[in-house]
């Protein structure tokens, strides 16, 4: 591995400019380097400082991020991690994500090119998100949270000035999203009454997990009245079952419904584990042929689903997810009965990468990864 001095020799790997905060951010953005906020300078003294955490060659990359594939090295990482405010002992959780959406599974090219409204979700589970402060709970997606801002913000950034992830170039969302600047929460793991999203997926519970998702913002489901777990997962289901959503158009479709503490401890006592949610939501989320127009209906779903519905009449059901194993369950929020359904761009998968040391073993402190 190169030393920093010979990685700053090389090509395109730094710039220079005067040494001002404004001048600086005159400079990046100027260049489409910013995300339209000012950013933090990415001086090679703080740079070295984001790399004291990483674990890894600075110069090998760890993804080709689409639709530019560039080379997402740590270095390249470790300065819009700076730009975007992060924390050095932050930036683990950065590179981790980025290395989840470079799975294929993910389809982080669709996602990046997409005229869909979608950004990648990270959603962190484990000790990890408690010591680093990763909201879980009252406005985890809103503003106040240090780490959920800026680590989603590094991931942007990287996704635009690694990945070229340009508004109208290689970004074609017809009209964006606020969560394209930053979109990063933990799970309310003490809050919720099922196993943890890791824990269900085969992690151990004392693993530091991120996993991503290509995800729409969260549409808010407003139930304060229910106070049985049918009551509410009827409102949940009828919530999630309208026909413009992507995930009702792909099979591979793993939308997210996000429970608040309130809900989620509602429907527990009502006797529900995650699989029998999972399973009310396949069976009552759906809608009828007749909601959707008729171009849709004959281009589109007796086409791609022919076996269900190429001969079926106008009342058959379209289900939102194709199986009960499609769904995610996650608790996130904090007291206030407003749970949520997140759809997802539709043609990708969710993700989830465990956080590990150079020999296998689960990083159980941030502090772990420290050089030096």
């Amino acid at each position: 591995m190169m030393d920093m001095a010979q990685l700053l020799k090389a090509p395109q790997a730094g710039f220079e400019a005067e040494d001002d905060f404004e001048a600086v951010n005159v400079y990046c953005r100027e260049r489409g380097w910013t995300d339209g906020l000012p950013i933090v300078p990415p001086t090679q003294e703080r740079v070295e400082r984001m790399l004291a955490y990483c674990n890894r060659a600075w110069d090998e990359p760890i993804a080709a991020l689409p639709p530019r594939f560039g080379a997402a090295t740590p270095l390249r990482l470790a300065a819009n991690a700076v730009m975007a405010g992060c924390l050095p002992e932050h930036f683990p959780i950065v590179m981790l994500a980025l290395e989840a959406m470079s799975d294929e599974r993910f389809n982080l090219y669709g996602i990046q090119a997409t005229t869909h409204p979608c950004a990648p979700l990270i959603i962190v589970n484990g000790p990890i998100a408690r010591e680093l402060g990763i909201n879980s709970g009252h406005s985890a997606f809103g503003p106040g949270a240090h780490a959920n801002a800026t680590i989603g913000r590094a991931v942007r950034l990287a996704l635009v000035n690694i990945g070229g992830a340009i508004p109208g170039l290689g970004d074609m969302s017809t009209y964006g999203s606020p969560t394209k600047y930053s979109y990063c929460a933990a799970e309310n793991e003490a809050a919720s009454p099922w196993e943890p999203l890791h824990v269900e997926l085969g992690f151990a519970k004392e693993a530091s997990t991120v996993t991503v998702v290509a995800a729409e913002p969260p549409h808010n489901i407003n139930d304060h009245e229910s106070t049985t777990a049918e009551g509410l997962l009827k409102t949940i289901a009828g919530t999630m079952a309208t026909p413009g959503v992507n995930d009702i158009h792909h099979p591979l479709a793993a939308p997210v419904v996000l429970f608040c503490p309130e809900h989620a401890a509602t429907v527990a006592a009502g006797g529900y584990s995650k699989a029998d949610v999972k399973k009310y939501l396949f069976e009552n989320a759906r809608v009828p042929l007749s909601k959707f127009s008729d171009e849709n209906v004959n281009r589109r779903l007796r086409k791609r689903m022919p076996e269900e519905f190429a001969k079926a009449g106008m009342d058959a059901l379209v289900p939102v997810a194709k199986s009960p194993e499609n769904y995610t369950i996650v608790v996130i929020g904090g007291a206030g009965k407003h749970s949520a359904f997140i759809p997802t761009f539709g043609n990708t998968r969710l993700v989830t990468r465990g956080l590990k040391h150079d020999d296998g073993r689960d990083v159980l402190s941030i502090q772990e990864l420290r050089r030096g």
